[in-house]
């Protein structure tokens, strides 16, 4: 059982909400699913007490639902299992309002649970769970930090299917250039920026900066981070929703994509973990660039179990077509100092901030199941006392072919290596690594089945 997830959030947090916006009366119930998709119901007011009393029955299946919400029935767990219900229960701190949703709409996350209330293995959340509670078990407490970069592109698609960039209001004109760090593309889209700004102060999300990134239509806002590392993943999830539903509510369409755009940069999640002792000290902090022997174990183990964890971090077809060398998307297991090259970066500034930035993940990943996987590669290399080796300096990409266990170069043998990672089982849960694959596999299997336009652009005629 998972200590640090297993919090329920009590009857008096719901009352005490209630009581202060007694307008509510269409609440979304959320779960986050594998793929990091939120599901669940839209309840009225009257419902809600009860779901934090004894929680909310739904069908189990919803654990191994892939990418467009199907059954998986290969795992097993939809009809030998009855497509029996476990038990929806709220998690503190996350009933609020959303705006978007109109004068009388709010939403709560959930976890899931079986109904003799031991937290269900499958479940994302959970699973994040058990691997913070090896770090309790030592004493220690993970701080974290998650920057998500996104797309804002028209809603409507080309008549061949393909996106663009969003186009500001008051133009006709479809954005071209890179303006990385551009103010006047932060101007363009002021209106979508002030209300993702108010929503997300009303949400309680510590919302900060904002800029334009190295494409057009490219944009990164910053969560400052959380001593609480299942809250910052919390964060993150609202996050992804706020900005969707603020972006459809402004006639914009939010997109995590991986890689919406061959020839552009693809987007990223950044991971940004520190260490807190039991008194609270950053066990990271130190005068030295490179930080404290425990960072650099730490940074040792991620490098040790990138390639195991990969399927998490680029858990879509799409996500592979963002690494390649000089694209500010890592290629190869290298850390530095100060070094946007590099997959795990320790940025500069105070000593007591030192902390590494984990670079590999997607912005399409789940940020629950992305965490827990650079959680566990950090523990195992603290406990081993993992050997980084010497840090980069220059340029990254130069190490692409210099050796070193590289990540998996695309879906199925990031699945494969994941399957049969003894470190992700010990971490993560021997049924949660077979299911998660399992849910790959048969997504992997559907992706090719689809006989794109490409192939008759290229094959019709020549083969």
């Amino acid at each position: 059982m998972s200590k640090s997830s297993g919090v329920i959030a009590p009857r008096s947090e719901a009352e005490a909400f209630f009581a202060a916006h007694p307008d509510i009366d269409s609440i979304e119930l959320i779960y986050t699913d594998m793929g990091g998709v939120p599901r669940g119901k839209r309840l009225r007011r009257h419902e809600v007490l009860a779901v934090y009393d004894s929680g909310r029955m739904m069908p189990g299946s919803i654990t191994v639902v892939d990418i467009t919400g199907q059954d998986t029935v290969e795992t097993g767990l939809v009809w030998e299992d009855g497509d029996a219900d476990r038990s929806m229960k709220p998690v503190p701190g996350t009933l609020v309002r959303t705006p978007w949703g109109g004068d009388h709409a709010a939403q709560f996350l959930t976890s899931f649970y079986e109904l003799d209330g031991a937290p269900h293995d499958l479940d994302p959340r959970h699973v994040l769970g058990r691997v913070l509670d090896r770090f309790v078990a030592d004493g220690l407490m993970p701080v974290l930090a998650i920057e998500l970069e996104y797309y804002l592109v028209d809603p409507r698609r080309a008549r061949d299917g393909s996106i663009r960039p969003a186009r500001p209001g008051y133009s006709r004109d479809t954005p071209r250039n890179v303006e990385v760090y551009g103010l006047r593309e932060l101007d363009d889209f002021r209106p979508f920026f002030d209300a993702l700004y108010t929503a997300a102060d009303g949400q309680g999300l510590p919302l900060e900066s904002a800029i334009s990134e190295f494409a057009p239509g490219q944009f990164e806002l910053t969560l400052r981070h959380k001593p609480d590392g299942l809250r910052a993943c919390d964060d993150a999830i609202m996050y992804k929703r706020l900005v969707k539903a603020v972006a459809q509510a402004h006639g914009l369409e939010a997109t995590f994509m991986a890689k919406p755009f061959a020839e552009q940069a693809g987007s990223g999640m950044h991971i940004h973990v520190s260490v807190d002792d039991a008194s609270g000290a950053n066990i990271f902090a130190s005068d030295d660039p490179e930080g404290t022997p425990a960072l650099r174990h730490a940074i040792g183990g991620m490098i040790a179990s990138v390639g195991d964890g990969f399927a998490l971090f680029a858990p879509h077809a799409n996500s592979y077509r963002r690494f390649k060398a000089n694209s500010y998307a890592p290629v190869a297991p290298t850390w530095g100092v100060n070094n946007r090259t590099v997959s795990f970066r320790i940025p500069a500034g105070p000593p007591a901030s030192r902390h590494v930035e984990h670079r590999a993940c997607g912005a399409d990943a789940n940020p629950y199941l992305a965490a827990a996987a650079v959680l566990a590669g950090m523990h195992h290399g603290m406990t081993n006392r993992t050997d980084p080796g010497a840090a980069v300096v220059g340029n990254g990409y130069d190490r692409e072919n210099s050796g070193g266990d590289k990540p998996p170069s695309n879906w199925f043998a990031a699945v494969d290596r994941f399957h049969a990672s003894a470190l992700m089982r010990d971490y993560l849960g021997d049924r949660f690594v077979d299911m998660f694959s399992i849910v790959k596999r048969v997504e992997q299997d559907n992706y090719f089945s689809v006989v794109p336009t490409l192939d008759y652009d290229w094959y019709l005629r020549n083969a």
